[in-house]
């Protein structure tokens, strides 16, 4: 085990980058207009997702954009408003176009019955009637809220990956994060998915949780393998009380120094190759005979706000509050707040509020920062010959930004390749091309890398 200690001083305020740019620079002159114009003329394939906001209680840790209810009403009255969307998505867009991927976030999805659920997916599919034999459908499930109906309902709609969020095993680090989930409880969970026949199952786990250590962590890594998932996503926990109040609750002394986390990193990386898993990207693990691990061998690889895909070349369609969408040539982001979302749909309008149209440039550092932050390497000739730039002198100032990590990373003129121990600081490196990033320097509004 390496001694991190040195590694502090990396530990830097940065984007995760699962855009570029990133939410930050979403605006509101990027008008509806432009949004309506461009998802007439798209002709790719389509990626769907579906933003599913509601829990019965806030996790400490969760950083994601959720509504705690407890009341039907509110999740038939969403389903409504949900249907609705759908309508207006279908005068705009050719819904004959094939899907390739769809997929249920939150929130927490099977809050929703069974019955809710299977309507929402029949709605789906009579609007979007081009499913691929192939498509990948995948929902995120909180083990705490599944039964055998909203599997079945699932499975027998075709769905075929299934993302289980556990975080962590330890009695101690789950109270204090206010979610208690007995390993038991998620091995019946994942067995009730497997049953179905459910050909790819991912576990969620976060470090940087408070009283989380090397010991304790390994110690969750030896029962999640238990389970025998086909993938792994570890997150590294960013802390933004800021921005989260539920974070708030957390005293900061119990959370693990940035050392810490980098040796129950690499301590992950170890084990689960050691048991015949393989690093994809900076926070996933997969099998080899996964997808994804096929997609990094063959360089299909993609990264987007749902983490990493194998289906990189489809037009994403964010449906649902706060959900974002991505093409070409930009990004778009629902409303964020219920009453803003229902106005837009109950005046006969798509819920858009804001998003971005890509410059050329942010084009060119979009392909290098996602080849980054999916391969760990970048074909600098590849580059080259897709924009028509010569790479040294393009980012010759990112290139003496870059030089600070000179012993993470080999470069030539073919390829910057990003070592073993790089890959630990691969947001780090991604951000020496962020062109906007001096700009939040002072600012309070990235996690810590590190």
């Amino acid at each position: 085990m390496r001694d991190y200690k040195a590694f502090v001083k990396y530990s830097k305020p940065g984007p995760r980058y699962t855009s570029y740019p990133t939410a930050l620079e979403f605006n509101t002159k990027f008008a509806y207009q432009d949004y309506i114009h461009i998802l007439k003329a798209q002709t790719r394939d389509l990626s769907l997702y579906f933003h599913l906001p509601f829990c019965r209680s806030a996790c400490y840790f969760c950083g994601c954009n959720v509504i705690y209810t407890a009341k039907e009403e509110n999740k038939e009255r969403y389903l409504k408003y949900l249907f609705t969307e759908l309508e207006l998505l279908k005068t705009h867009i050719n819904t004959q176009r094939k899907v390739v991927q769809m997929h249920f976030g939150g929130g927490t999805p099977t809050f929703f019955s069974a019955q809710q659920l299977n309507r929402l997916i029949v709605k789906i599919k009579s609007i979007f009637v081009n499913f691929d034999d192939e498509a990948e459908l995948s929902c995120e499930i909180d083990p705490r809220f599944l039964n055998e109906d909203q599997a079945e309902v699932l499975t027998q709609n075709g769905f075929n990956r299934i993302s289980f969020g556990v975080q962590d095993f330890d009695e101690k680090v789950q109270k204090e994060i206010h979610r208690i989930q007995p390993f038991e409880l998620t091995l019946e969970a994942v067995k009730m998915m497997r049953n179905k026949d459910v050909r790819s199952v991912n576990m969620d786990l976060i470090y940087g949780l408070p009283f989380q250590n090397l010991q304790s962590f390994s110690k969750t890594l030896e029962k999640a393998l238990l389970i025998n998932p086909d993938r792994f996503a570890i997150f590294n926990y960013a802390h933004v009380p800021w921005l989260k109040k539920n974070m708030r609750k957390f005293d900061e002394t119990t959370l693990p120094s940035p050392d810490v986390k980098l040796e129950i990193l690499e301590y992950c990386e170890k084990f689960l190759t050691k048991n015949h898993y393989k690093m994809i990207g900076m926070d996933h693990f997969a099998k080899p005979d996964d997808e994804l691990f096929k997609a990094l061998e063959n360089g299909s690889l993609h990264r987007n706000f749902q983490g990493y895909t194998t289906k990189g070349g489809a037009d994403l369609i964010g449906v649902g509050l706060t959900s974002i969408g991505e093409g070409i040539s930009h990004y778009a982001q629902n409303y964020k707040d219920m009453p803003s979302y229902e106005k837009a749909i109950d005046e006969g309008k798509l819920p858009f509020e804001r998003g971005v149209l890509l410059n050329d440039d942010d084009k060119i550092r979009k392909a290098v920062i996602m080849s980054l932050m999916a391969n760990f390497t970048l074909d600098i000739k590849g580059i080259e010959r897709e924009f028509g730039i010569d790479f040294k002198t393009y980012f010759a100032r990112d290139l003496e930004l870059l030089d600070e990590y000179k012993d993470f990373f080999s470069l030539d003129e073919n390829a910057l390749k990003v070592s073993e121990t790089g890959a630990l600081l691969i947001r780090n490196i991604a951000m020496c091309f962020d062109a906007y990033l001096q700009k939040y320097r002072d600012q309070k509004v990235f996690s810590k890398t590190v």
